[in-house]
Protein backbone atom coordinates (compact mmCIF):
# COMPACT_ATOMS: atom_id res chain seq x y z
CA UNK A 1 0.00 0.00 0.00
CA UNK A 2 1.29 3.45 -0.91
CA UNK A 3 2.46 5.66 1.92
CA UNK A 4 0.21 8.57 2.81
CA UNK A 5 2.07 11.79 3.59
CA UNK A 6 0.40 14.92 4.92
CA UNK A 7 2.12 18.22 4.09
CA UNK A 8 1.04 21.14 6.28
CA UNK A 9 1.78 24.82 5.81
CA UNK A 10 1.21 27.50 8.42
CA UNK A 11 0.27 31.15 8.35
CA UNK A 12 1.16 33.49 5.51
CA UNK A 13 2.65 30.75 3.34
CA UNK A 14 -0.27 31.30 0.97
CA UNK A 15 1.60 34.51 0.07
CA UNK A 16 4.84 32.80 -0.97
CA UNK A 17 6.19 34.38 -4.13
CA UNK A 18 4.91 37.78 -2.98
CA UNK A 19 5.88 37.99 0.69
CA UNK A 20 9.50 38.99 1.35
CA UNK A 21 10.94 37.37 -1.80
CA UNK A 22 14.46 38.30 -0.61
CA UNK A 23 13.93 35.74 2.20
CA UNK A 24 11.45 33.22 0.75
CA UNK A 25 12.05 33.51 -3.00
CA UNK A 26 9.60 33.88 -5.86
CA UNK A 27 8.13 30.36 -5.90
CA UNK A 28 4.45 30.20 -4.97
CA UNK A 29 2.86 27.63 -2.68
CA UNK A 30 0.87 26.29 -5.66
CA UNK A 31 4.15 25.69 -7.51
CA UNK A 32 5.58 23.91 -4.46
CA UNK A 33 2.46 21.76 -4.25
CA UNK A 34 2.75 20.85 -7.95
CA UNK A 35 6.42 19.87 -7.50
CA UNK A 36 5.57 17.79 -4.42
CA UNK A 37 2.78 16.03 -6.31
CA UNK A 38 5.08 15.28 -9.25
CA UNK A 39 7.71 13.80 -6.92
CA UNK A 40 5.06 11.86 -4.96
CA UNK A 41 3.88 10.34 -8.24
CA UNK A 42 7.46 9.27 -9.06
CA UNK A 43 7.88 7.82 -5.57
CA UNK A 44 4.55 6.00 -5.65
CA UNK A 45 3.17 7.74 -2.56
CA UNK A 46 0.06 9.82 -1.92
CA UNK A 47 0.17 13.31 -0.49
CA UNK A 48 -2.37 15.68 0.94
CA UNK A 49 -1.29 19.31 0.89
CA UNK A 50 -2.83 21.92 3.20
CA UNK A 51 -2.31 25.53 4.23
CA UNK A 52 -3.99 27.37 7.06
CA UNK A 53 -3.54 30.67 8.80
CA UNK A 54 -5.38 29.29 11.84
CA UNK A 55 -3.54 27.40 14.56
CA UNK A 56 -6.59 25.34 15.56
CA UNK A 57 -7.12 24.16 12.00
CA UNK A 58 -3.51 22.97 11.81
CA UNK A 59 -3.97 21.13 15.13
CA UNK A 60 -7.12 19.46 13.73
CA UNK A 61 -5.26 18.42 10.57
CA UNK A 62 -2.45 16.89 12.62
CA UNK A 63 -5.00 15.03 14.73
CA UNK A 64 -6.78 13.82 11.58
CA UNK A 65 -3.49 12.27 10.42
CA UNK A 66 -3.59 9.82 13.33
CA UNK A 67 -4.28 6.38 11.86
CA UNK A 68 -4.51 7.75 8.30
CA UNK A 69 -1.17 9.29 7.35
CA UNK A 70 2.19 7.56 7.59
CA UNK A 71 4.26 10.76 7.88
CA UNK A 72 3.79 14.50 8.35
CA UNK A 73 5.83 17.26 6.78
CA UNK A 74 5.10 20.59 8.43
CA UNK A 75 6.18 24.15 7.80
CA UNK A 76 4.64 25.75 10.89
CA UNK A 77 5.82 29.19 9.75
CA UNK A 78 5.18 31.77 12.50
CA UNK A 79 3.68 29.12 14.79
CA UNK A 80 7.16 27.54 15.00
CA UNK A 81 8.04 30.13 17.60
CA UNK A 82 4.82 30.28 19.63
CA UNK A 83 2.59 27.22 19.44
CA UNK A 84 2.40 24.83 22.37
CA UNK A 85 -0.81 23.49 20.76
CA UNK A 86 1.10 22.35 17.65
CA UNK A 87 3.77 20.74 19.84
CA UNK A 88 1.14 18.77 21.76
CA UNK A 89 -0.62 17.67 18.56
CA UNK A 90 2.65 16.61 16.91
CA UNK A 91 3.56 14.52 19.96
CA UNK A 92 0.39 12.44 19.42
CA UNK A 93 1.39 11.45 15.88
CA UNK A 94 3.65 8.38 15.94
CA UNK A 95 5.09 8.40 12.41
CA UNK A 96 7.94 10.48 11.04
CA UNK A 97 7.40 14.23 11.45
CA UNK A 98 9.64 16.50 9.43
CA UNK A 99 9.67 20.21 10.23
CA UNK A 100 10.62 22.38 7.29
CA UNK A 101 11.61 26.02 6.88
CA UNK A 102 12.29 27.70 3.56
CA UNK A 103 14.81 30.08 5.10
CA UNK A 104 17.71 29.23 7.38
CA UNK A 105 16.02 30.21 10.62
CA UNK A 106 19.35 29.96 12.46
CA UNK A 107 20.68 32.87 10.42
CA UNK A 108 17.59 35.03 10.93
CA UNK A 109 16.81 37.70 13.48
CA UNK A 110 16.38 36.73 17.14
CA UNK A 111 12.58 36.45 16.82
CA UNK A 112 12.82 33.88 13.99
CA UNK A 113 15.81 31.90 15.22
CA UNK A 114 14.48 29.26 17.62
CA UNK A 115 11.67 26.90 16.66
CA UNK A 116 9.94 25.42 19.70
CA UNK A 117 8.02 22.94 17.53
CA UNK A 118 11.26 21.27 16.37
CA UNK A 119 11.51 19.27 19.57
CA UNK A 120 8.30 17.42 18.70
CA UNK A 121 9.60 16.44 15.24
CA UNK A 122 11.79 13.62 14.00
CA UNK A 123 13.96 15.94 11.93
CA UNK A 124 14.28 19.51 10.68
CA UNK A 125 15.17 20.85 7.25
CA UNK A 126 15.87 24.55 6.82
CA UNK A 127 17.52 26.92 4.41
CA UNK A 128 17.03 24.93 1.21
CA UNK A 129 14.34 27.25 -0.14
CA UNK A 130 11.37 25.58 -1.84
CA UNK A 131 13.59 22.57 -2.62
CA UNK A 132 13.34 21.76 1.09
CA UNK A 133 9.84 20.39 0.46
CA UNK A 134 11.23 17.86 -2.02
CA UNK A 135 14.06 16.93 0.34
CA UNK A 136 11.52 16.47 3.14
CA UNK A 137 9.33 14.27 0.93
CA UNK A 138 12.30 12.08 -0.02
CA UNK A 139 13.37 11.89 3.62
CA UNK A 140 9.87 10.92 4.79
CA UNK A 141 9.57 8.15 2.20
CA UNK A 142 13.10 6.92 3.01
CA UNK A 143 12.27 6.84 6.75
CA UNK A 144 9.18 4.79 5.94
CA UNK A 145 11.38 2.35 4.00
CA UNK A 146 9.38 2.89 0.81
CA UNK A 147 11.80 4.47 -1.65
CA UNK A 148 11.28 2.67 -4.96
CA UNK A 149 14.13 0.77 -6.58
CA UNK A 150 14.04 3.26 -9.47
CA UNK A 151 15.49 5.92 -7.16
CA UNK A 152 19.32 6.02 -7.37
CA UNK A 153 20.88 3.94 -4.57
CA UNK A 154 22.72 6.97 -3.15
CA UNK A 155 19.36 8.60 -2.35
CA UNK A 156 18.28 5.62 -0.27
CA UNK A 157 20.64 6.96 2.39
CA UNK A 158 22.19 5.36 5.36
CA UNK A 159 20.23 3.24 7.79
CA UNK A 160 18.78 5.14 10.76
Amino acid sequence: MAAQIMILNGPNLNFLGIREPHIYGHTTLKEIEASCQALADQLGVSISFHQSNMEGELVSLIQSAHGKADAIIINPAGYSFTSIALIDALKIFEGPKIELHISNIHARDELHRHSITSGACTSVICGLGPYGYLAALLAAVQRLGQLPDTIPPALHGLKT
